[in-house]
């Protein structure tokens, strides 16, 4: 377009100039004046073709920053993980997870004809199914409700809300009134799928009551008070109250685990036609008899003292309690009950252990599960167990107990254990069909064991 306005503007100047249409020859007055009108017109081009130029340029478009690349640093709202259940957590200190478990026993007692029926027979029963929920609260706050459902009743296990932001930390509700090791470690993690003797002799059971707890590197302390357990609580003629206290020292050297420990527990029926019954079990849940047993007595009051050690080196560890329980009686003498027990045992696959944590042991955890191509984890374990229920004239026998057993866990969240128990019972409650009350038993189980 530059180009035809400027042709059109040289033919116009040059038919304006005069004579050149008619002129054969210029004078040297005519060509300069030609000369200065195309110089003239050639300013006027330049300045049109300027204007030109200004008037049709387009504005460079403005340069568009890229987004912005989402951030790396932000934490999601709800963060999601499993630990053998789903447990959901909330950037602000929420946290939710379903937990549970199913143990399936088969056990049997082989003993004179005469004391358990059929010689004791073989049986089943689901030994535990707990279903429940825990979690946190903002603000250094937790709970945890808890449920067993076993052989169709339904009964509270823990069930409290607890509050600490440090080493310190207090808890409201039913829980266990830290009598001893064995008694402290989950029944997931036992050595044997019974705990000792006078863990269930002594009437050791949840109950409902306010408690604090201190836990330090190498120190525990734990104590409360407390009245029953929840379900008997329902009797409005239930005001028992107990205290109930433990010591811990754990310290580590190395890869070496020590744990020395002590309890002392007080008890008051706040009744005066109280009694109580101090038996056990054969080392096994499927049957109700109990070799050893006081029957009912008189009590105003109990007393408890226990003493426990362990130590856990690698895969091997040790561990031996002692418990003495006195019953305080109006108008007799006061008797006092004795359990106790020496055990060792060893984790035969390599790179594994048994577990400890916060004065009680833990869950095996094998290094090598089946699910990437190992045996899992398997532990071998022996216990001496030992019970007297006779003293100050009663009569509710001695226990002696010799066990074997093994455990295996394929993964972390499943065990299978098996035991193998050779009893010597002296005054047992229960007398044999010839009417000796001192004689020998053999028990055998073996669980199943799923948890989440």
């Amino acid at each position: 377009m530059r180009h035809a306005l400027t042709a059109a503007l040289l033919a116009t100047s040059m038919f304006s100039l005069p004579g050149v249409a008619h002129a054969q020859a210029m004078t040297a007055e005519e060509a300069a004046q030609l000369r200065a009108e195309l110089a003239a017109l050639k300013a006027q081009v330049q300045t049109l073709e300027t204007r030109l130029d200004a008037a049709t340029a387009q504005p460079a478009p403005a340069p568009v920053a890229p987004p912005a690349p989402p951030s790396v640093t932000a934490k999601p709202a709800t963060d999601i993980s499993w630990k053998g259940a789903p447990e959901i957590k909330t950037a602000d200190g929420w946290s939710f997870k379903p937990r549970g478990r199913v143990q399936l026993d088969l056990a049997s007692v082989n003993a004179p004809a005469g004391v358990t029926g059929v010689r004791g027979g073989t049986a089943t029963e689901f030994r535990r199914v707990y279903l429940g929920v825990d979690g946190k609260i903002p603000g250094g706050f937790a709970y945890r409700v808890e449920a067993d459902i076993a052989n169709s009743e339904v009964e509270l296990t823990d069930v409290y809300m607890s509050y600490g932001t440090g080493p310190l930390s207090v808890t409201a509700g039913q829980i266990k009134p830290f009598w001893s090791l064995d008694d402290m470690t989950s029944d997931l993690f036992t050595s044997f799928m019974e705990r000792a003797a006078f863990v269930q002799a002594f009437g050791f059971e949840r109950r409902v009551g306010l408690s604090a707890q201190y836990k330090g590197k190498a120190l525990l302390l734990q104590g409360g008070v407390f009245g029953d357990n929840a379900r008997d609580l329902l009797n409005d003629s239930n005001h028992s109250i107990g205290f109930d206290g433990r010591v811990v020292w754990m310290p580590k050297f190395g890869d070496t685990q020590l744990h020395l420990g002590a309890s002392g527990h007080y008890r008051d029926p706040n009744d005066p036609a109280a009694t109580n019954r101090y038996r056990a079990r054969p080392f096994v849940h499927t049957t109700d008899v109990r070799l050893v047993d006081t029957g009912l007595l008189d009590l105003s009051s109990e007393r408890g003292l226990g003493l426990e050690g362990a130590v856990l080196a690698g895969p091997f560890h040790a561990a031996g309690e002692a418990f003495w329980q006195t019953v305080k009686r109006p108008g007799a003498v006061d008797p006092t009950f004795f359990g106790g027990y020496a055990e060792v045992g060893m984790v035969l696959t390599g790179g594994d252990a048994r577990g400890y944590k916060d004065g009680a042991f833990d869950r095996l955890k094998p290094s090598k599960p089946i699910t990437a191509g190992g045996l899992g984890a398997i532990e071998v374990n022996a216990r001496y167990d030992y019970l007297d229920l006779n003293d100050a004239g009663i009569q509710g026998g001695r226990q002696k107990t010799a066990l074997l057993g093994i455990v295996w866990a394929p993964i972390d969240y499943i065990r299978i254990t098996a035991n193998y128990g050779k009893l010597w019972i002296d005054d047992a409650r229960i007398a044999a069909a010839n009417g000796d009350r001192d004689y020998t038993a053999d028990t055998f189980g073996l669980r199943t064991q799923v948890d989440f």
